[in-house]
């Protein structure tokens, strides 16, 4: 499959998991990191879990009343 139909096939997905991930921060406060990078390690293909990797980077850079709003 090429990159960009995974991406294309993947990207609500990545989106949706990326938030599961970043809605368990406060709940799991310092053990979170290390948490994420469990999941994160069992998601494949690699290139998805790049996907939501990059997602989550993105979420966590957005002010907090961004976050709930949904995506365009």
């Amino acid at each position: 499959m090429k990159r960009a139909d995974l991406h294309q096939q993947n990207a609500a997905r990545a989106q949706a998991e990326a938030q599961r991930l970043l809605d368990q921060h406060a709940t799991l406060g310092a053990q979170w990191l290390a948490w994420v990078a469990t999941e994160l390690y069992r998601l494949s293909p690699a290139e998805y879990a790049s996907m939501v990797r990059r997602e989550l980077e993105r979420l966590s850079r957005e002010p907090e009343n961004e976050r709930s709003r949904p995506s365009r």
